[in-house]
């Protein structure tokens, strides 16, 4: 059955996308009738094996090198242009387009290309439609995709091959795009890491190794408790329905993530559940510390709030202690939290032990010299951050739009 469709295609220009539109003839088609599943078996130790765990979900590509990765176990043999696909949950979104030959290890379907061209195939299995069956799986305890149901499902497919191709042209110069913000951030990540070994002390050593011209006073040793004001947090009776919904935010440390400003929280309290609990106001300027399990997060209030007890939060004094200096050190900090954490249902890091906690300090006037170096370098890799998810929300909604 052939059905009239629009098609948008983008080009990758020099600068950016070019919009092409285009009304082709798509017919419906069984999976079956365009994809063959490959069974052929070996266990030849000249050829490299992919697993799971080799493959970043959800983007296709090697997390490694996997050219000398060489043994004797038995999987399924697939060639350049082949398509792996993770069968079994969670491994759904786990998919490989070969350009090598290989074994394929575990719970993988190899699919080969009938009648259509496989780069296009290989985004077919990505869209959404495709998921959605492949997810109506068989079994309990190691649910895997029914290939019955695959197999018989059908799709949209374009009659015209140069569609195929061009379809397929176009994500394939995505996902490249997508690959080369996401390296250069994995880079950016890198460079701070290494910044942060050489700019502040390291394990024995008393000050750093690279520092700002114009400072060289020795660092000096002190107690966090010393320099800052450790504070917990609390949670009103969540049965009285008058605390809550209120106009002052109330964070829990699920919400706190990657962010490195906070400044609305999910859930709010009112003054009277202020009053009412053990919470307080935080000042603008409080580094937000996770206390229990997941101990370590942090974040930077931006405007006045207050959390639940999962949080020992430092407000620093301001003549002695730089904000964005200590979330810096939020490996050091994270550290020992862990280690001098205690319990026995979860781990948990007290206001006292955080007090005792020692770290080496420079004047203030070199924190605030780190601490702005630092938010550049996070303000950048922020931004990249943002552009690599802008092009992976792209890619998705195309694959909805484009797969039909």
């Amino acid at each position: 059955m052939s059905i009239q469709c629009l098609s948008i295609f983008l080009e990758k220009t020099d600068r950016n996308f070019r919009v092409i539109i285009a009304m082709n003839a798509w017919e419906q088609r069984k999976f079956g009738g365009i994809i063959n599943r490959i069974s052929k078996q070996s266990d030849s130790d000249s050829l490299p094996k992919v697993e799971f765990e080799d493959i970043v979900s959800g983007e296709g590509r090697l997390n490694k090198d996997i050219t000398n990765k060489f043994d004797n176990r038995k999987g399924t043999v697939f060639e350049p242009e082949n398509i792996l696909y993770g069968k079994l949950r969670p491994y759904l979104k786990n998919w490989l387009y070969t350009d090598f030959k290989g074994i394929a290890l575990g719970d993988f379907w190899v699919f080969e290309s009938i009648s259509t061209v496989p780069i296009f195939n290989y985004y077919l299995i990505q869209a959404e439609k495709y998921q959605e069956v492949a997810n109506m799986s068989t079994g309990t305890k190691m649910p895997r995709s029914d290939w019955k149901i695959v197999s018989e499902a059908d799709f949209s497919i374009p009659s015209n091959i140069k569609e195929q191709e061009k379809l397929g042209k176009f994500f394939s110069t995505l996902d490249t795009t997508i690959t080369l913000h996401q390296r250069k951030l994995e880079k950016m990540k890198e460079l701070k890491k290494a910044y942060l070994q050489v700019m502040f002390p390291q394990s024995n050593e008393s000050e750093p190794k690279l520092r700002f011209f114009n400072f060289a006073d020795e660092w000096t040793q002190k107690r966090l408790g010393d320099v800052a004001e450790i504070i917990g947090g609390g949670t009103p009776d969540t049965n009285q329905e008058e605390y809550w919904n209120g106009d002052i935010d109330w964070y829990s440390p699920a919400e706190i993530g990657e962010q490195i400003y906070v400044n609305r929280s999910n859930k709010k309290i009112t003054k009277l559940g202020l009053q009412k609990s053990s919470a307080r106001i935080l000042p603008v300027g409080t580094v937000l510390f996770t206390s229990r399990a997941g101990i370590g997060n942090m974040a930077i209030l931006e405007k006045e709030g207050t959390t639940n007890q999962g949080f020992q939060s430092i407000i620093p004094d301001s003549d002695k202690l730089n904000s964005y200096f200590i979330f810096s050190k939020k490996e050091e900090l994270k550290r020992y939290g862990e280690t001098v954490g205690a319990g026995s249902t979860f781990v948990e890091v007290s206001g006292k032990q955080m007090r005792q906690m020692l770290i080496l300090l420079p004047s203030i006037d070199e924190q605030l010299k780190l601490g702005t170096f630092f938010k550049n370098l996070d303000d950048e890799i922020v931004r990249q951050r943002q552009k690599l998810e802008y092009l992976q929300q792209l890619k998705q909604a195309y694959l909805q739009k484009m797969f039909v």
